[in-house]
């Protein structure tokens, strides 16, 4: 360090040495609203992707190891689980059908199937019955199989066991949309399972025989006993009838004999003699009435000599043709003869003899005319009064033949009933003995060549995807356990403070002095980008008081403090950096004596002037007031007004004045002091503070009227955060090297994260 530099600036004139008062009228530029709720929320969240990329790249090793560990146990598993085999038969099952024209009628014999919604499912479900397995372990003897029940126990415990293990590989899959069905059975057995499922078809089909013929058998007995009830109440029915038929006198001939039931009123299957008598005169006196009409009307005709029936008669109409002929003989020859010519007498002889004939023939007419019409009344007469006769003989009967024709129509009811029950019970027999069922065996099961599991790709296939989603939610579960600030984004959202600059990982080859005399390091470019945020962070350019703190220790505070400060005298501004960690400070000088005898803890207990503790650096125009001795009351101190009259004396003499204050949880020393500077900057260590102590930070800084310019990330390594071109490539670019390529520097010794710096 030159002459020049250890000069101390002097005073500029104040105006009658009044001093603006410290933290008061400083514009923050870059200063933000700060949101309460906010703060405690840790910011509005959104998907990003780029965050989650962050995770995934973060946690790799334990998402690539929790998947490699899933694929190793799925290879285990694998390798040592049995081969299972499994074995298929598809079934169809047909609707049921019923008849709906009797045989013998247009398109007798056919069916239509029941569209019953709950005929499938109950199939199902009998498919999946005990009562099958049971067949099934019965039918293929599994029961004396020792590897599936022991034989040590008895016969209704091995085939319960048998059954428990049939009915733990079997299952029923139906086909959607269809009537198929396929039963499934799986065994480490090739054989037994398809024997197994095979003989479940073959059971189902036979138990769905024996429910029908059972059905039938049952419905046949029923019939038997109803059929046999019913002949005898038809026998005793037809007996009353025969006793009341015979008790009243009632005959009953056929029905097509005496004309039905019209004659009788009854209601069997006949009528009786009275009425087809009565019938039949009724029909007789009707004819003897027309007949009785007819003579006589011919008799009343006959009375007339010009009756037409008379004149109409054949034999004087014979007669009436001979005369006729006499007569015009007789006329022809009247004109040759004379009437008393012999011929001529004989002709008038038979002209009277034909005359005398015809009026004989006309008298009998008349007489025959009268006997036919008094015979006809006759007839008629009698036949009136045996039809009255009958007719009173009729209703007597028909009096009688109520309970006759109730009696007629108990049999006839009984009757039809025994003929229907007799018919069905016929069916019913025919039907039983075809044997027929509705489910069919589409395709019998086979041997299988190989076994279906395990396959050793899908074990490996699902155990990656398993693998990989563990790993994945473990990762997001530890990121959500884990609310430490690790990354600059974590500062913004969980935060909600401005991110100033981001100082990667320190090399542990190299010091931190070492890495800030070298302006190329990745250390020394990120420090003179917080160097330049802070310049820009108010409208009136760099906070002349700045504290630079931290929530606890080795964060990082001291170093940046530190470099800050170095970056700023670069820049031709005088700086003062006060050591304020009176109870663990990090920068010394050489000189023992004077470190004894000059310092902060010194000044606050005395009257001196400032310029008698101020020491000057290797660095030109950056000056230090060390700590002093450690007090015992650090606190009370700082909270003095000689505190603040320092600060104002350091401002009067110098550009800025850097404060590097103790650790603000558990201690009041740097909510004090933040209350003298004009602005506090906020070091927080990547990874290491988890958010509600960083936020407690912030809180208790604003709580005295801090004003927080920003924060700066330290210790933060790029290659576990997955912000490779962002933080590692930016700070090394141009330089031959970067972040992960440090300079090696043999024979130097890595320091410790406090670093303890001479300023001399």
């Amino acid at each position: 360090m030159n002459d020049a530099s250890g000069a101390l600036p002097s005073i500029p004139e104040q105006g009658g040495g009044a001093i603006a008062p410290l933290g008061r009228g400083l514009q923050l530029a870059n200063a933000p609203q700060f949101d309460v709720a906010a703060l405690a929320n840790g910011g509005e969240g959104s998907f990003n992707l780029r965050e989650v990329w962050r995770l995934l790249f973060r946690w790799r090793w334990l998402i690539i190891s929790t998947t490699v560990s899933a694929m190793l146990v799925a290879l285990g598993v694998t390798l040592i689980t049995v081969p299972l085999f499994r074995a298929t038969v598809s079934l169809e099952i047909s609707e049921p059908q019923v008849q709906v024209l009797a045989n013998g009628q247009a398109g007798g014999g056919g069916g239509v199937a029941m569209r019953d919604p709950q005929y499938l499912p109950t199939q199902y479900g009998l498919l999946k019955s005990r009562d099958l397995v049971d067949r099934v372990v019965r039918k293929l003897n599994l029961a004396s199989d020792p590897s599936i029940a022991p034989v040590n126990l008895g016969r209704d415990l091995r085939e319960r066991a048998a059954g428990n293990m049939i009915a733990g590989g079997y299952s029923v899959n139906p086909v959607t949309g269809s009537r198929l069905i396929n039963l499934t059975y799986v065994d480490t057995n090739p054989t037994r399972a398809a024997a197994v499922v095979n003989a479940f078809g073959d059971a189902f089909i036979a138990s769905q025989l024996e429910r029908r013929i059972g059905a039938t058998a049952y419905a046949r007995g029923f019939l038997q006993n109803r059929l046999v009830t019913t002949k005898k109440t038809l026998e005793v029915s037809e007996a009353a009838l025969v006793r009341y038929a015979q008790q009243q006198g009632i005959v009953l001939l056929e029905s097509g004999v005496g004309g039905g039931k019209e004659g009788g009123g009854g209601g069997g299957s006949g009528a009786t003699l009275d009425s087809n008598s009565l019938i039949a005169l009724n029909s007789a006196l009707a004819a003897a009435e027309s007949d009785r009409i007819s003579a006589e009307q011919r008799y009343r005709q006959g009375q007339s000599a010009s009756s037409g029936d008379v004149q109409r008669d054949s034999a004087i109409q014979a007669l009436r043709s001979e005369r006729s002929k006499l007569q015009a003989d007789y006329d022809q020859r009247l004109n040759l003869y004379k009437p008393e010519f012999p011929a001529m007498v004989q002709l008038r002889a038979q002209i009277a003899a034909v005359d005398t004939q015809i009026r004989g023939q006309t008298t009998g007419i008349g007489r025959s005319l009268q006997s036919d019409y008094e015979a006809a009344v006759g007839r008629e007469r009698a036949l009136r009064g045996r039809v009255a006769q009958l007719r009173g003989s009729v209703l007597d009967v028909r009096e009688r033949s109520i309970q006759y024709n109730i009696l007629q129509r108990e049999v006839d009811t009984n009757r039809v009933l025994y003929d229907a029950l007799l018919q069905r019970f016929k069916e019913i027999g025919v039907a039983g003995g075809l044997g027929s069922t509705n489910v069919a065996v589409v395709d019998p099961a086979e041997v299988p060549r190989a076994p279906f599991s395990p396959k050793l790709f899908n074990s490996l296939f699902l155990a990656l995807f398993v693998g990989l989603g563990i790993g994945v939610a473990l990762a997001y579960l530890i990121e959500f356990i884990d609310d430490t600030v690790k990354a600059p984004e974590d500062v913004k959202s969980k935060l909600n403070v401005p991110v100033l600059g981001v100082v990667p990982v320190a090399s542990k080859t190299e010091t931190i002095t070492e890495q800030l005399a070298d302006p190329q390091s990745p250390v020394s470019e990120a420090y003179f980008s917080i160097s330049a945020a802070i310049q820009f962070s108010t409208s009136g350019g760099p906070p002349r008081s700045l504290l630079v703190t931290s929530s606890q220790p080795a964060e990082g505070k001291s170093s940046s403090c530190y470099a800050i400060a170095q970056n700023f005298a670069r820049l031709d501004r005088t700086v003062l950096l006060i050591d304020a960690d009176m109870r663990k400070p990090s920068f010394y000088i050489e000189d023992p004596e004077k470190a004894a005898t000059t310092g902060l803890s010194v000044l606050l207990t005395s009257e001196t002037s400032l310029v008698s503790h101020v020491n000057a650096t290797r660095t030109p125009n950056l000056f230090l007031l060390p700590s002093g001795r450690v007090p015992p009351n650090p606190a009370e101190l700082l909270a003095s007004v000689r505190m603040r009259v320092i600060i104002e004396e350091a401002l009067s003499r110098f550009d800025m004045v850097i404060v590097d204050g103790p650790p603000v949880l558990g201690l009041a020393d740097a909510p004090l002091l933040s209350s003298m500077c004009q602005a506090t900057l906020l070091v927080v260590q990547s990874g290491a503070i988890r958010r509600p102590a960083i936020m407690n930070t912030i809180t208790r800084l604003r709580s005295t009227g801090g004003h927080i310019i920003g924060a700066v990330l330290t210790k933060f390594d790029p290659k576990t955060s997955a912000y490779g071109y962002g933080y590692g490539y930016g700070y090394g670019y141009g330089y031959g090297y970067g972040y992960g390529k440090e300079k090696p520097k043999p024979g130097l010794e890595a320091d410790n994260v406090r670093r303890r710096i001479s300023l001399s």
